[in-house]
């Protein structure tokens, strides 16, 4: 996707982080927005600001591990802007603690936000973006689905989040291949080129965002009843100091996020020094060996194990 100006972006989880950065970049490129939260407040901050930089934005409250909300979202973009030419499935939330403790209310909503919020951007959007693709021979499209790092490797006290953000490699994965598929009558169109509507996976480490403090949106039926465990609130402060020590800005990462679209990047890489910790997963796999602490490397973000 090289053309941005007077397009058509649409962004869930953009009340904040990569959403709110994702929304800015794209208003600086004279694109016309849709914007989707969770929370009123913060969306409508990022409406303002978006509208400062002469951007024409709609806004929806949209939970977007419910189909129908998903569904309304894109009714709304095709009500105001005719389609849609860039989807950020980014909405995102976390939580921790050793595997076996993570309750079903916790499972439901990282499950329910992380891949089922992805599941139903692909989707719904999709087949929208491919007509649109079909009906105009100028139409060029991208889908970026934010994954995390933690889609390509498995830290400990992080397993109802690996297992969403692996999640969303895969779906994300999975929906190269299938429009390249579909989209074959390209020439060269396995290499990337002849394709009208592409796709990306964003799999940032940490960057100070909100994700460590996402708890406050948790809706009321999916809180847990009884207090947070030990490993819980273990990797509560953990996450909470790994992301605010990062180095890249959200910012930062919407730059990258934007190149990588521009250059049809499929893997969004945006910390290349974690790649040898990923490579050291790869290793272990490829030669059946059992899998090494992915906090080896790093031990400034290893968690104090000795507290549990």
């Amino acid at each position: 996707m090289q053309v941005f100006s007077n397009r058509v972006a649409v962004i869930t989880g953009a009340g904040s982080g990569f959403g709110r950065e994702f929304a800015l970049t794209a208003a600086g490129l004279g694109m016309r927005l849709v914007l989707a939260d969770i929370q009123p407040g913060p969306l409508d901050e990022t409406k303002k600001l978006v509208g400062a930089k002469g951007a024409t934005a709609v806004t929806a409250v949209c939970d977007v591990s419910k189909a129908a909300d998903v569904e309304s979202l894109a009714a709304l973009a095709l009500s105001s802007f005719g389609g849609v030419n860039l989807l950020f499935n980014n909405a995102g939330v976390g939580s921790g603690g050793l595997v076996w403790e993570n309750t079903v209310k916790d499972w439901d909503w990282v499950l329910g936000v992380n891949v089922w919020g992805v599941i139903h951007g692909v989707r719904v959007f999709t087949p929208l973006m491919l007509e649109q693709a079909k009906a105009d021979p100028e139409y060029e499209g991208h889908i970026v689905n934010t994954a995390s790092m933690a889609g390509l490797l498995s830290p400990q006290l992080m397993g109802a989040y690996n297992v969403s953000k692996h999640a969303v490699v895969a779906l994300s994965e999975t929906l190269y291949h299938d429009l390249g598929a579909v989209q074959a009558q390209g020439q060269d169109s396995a290499e990337g080129h002849g394709r009208r509507l592409d796709c990306s996976v964003l799999c940032p480490a940490f960057v100070p965002t909100g994700i460590s403090q996402s708890h406050r949106v948790r809706p009321s039926a999916l809180l847990n009843d009884d207090s947070p465990t030990a490993s819980m609130k273990l990797a509560q402060s953990m996450t909470h100091k790994a992301v605010s020590s990062g180095k890249l800005t959200a910012a930062d990462v919407s730059r990258i996020t934007f190149d990588a679209i521009r250059n049809q990047r499929f893997y969004i890489i945006t910390h290349p020094k974690i790649m040898a910790t990923v490579q050291m997963r790869l290793d272990d796999i490829a030669q059946q060996n059992n899998p090494r602490d992915p906090f080896g490397m790093k031990q400034s973000v290893r968690p104090d194990l000795s507290v549990l």
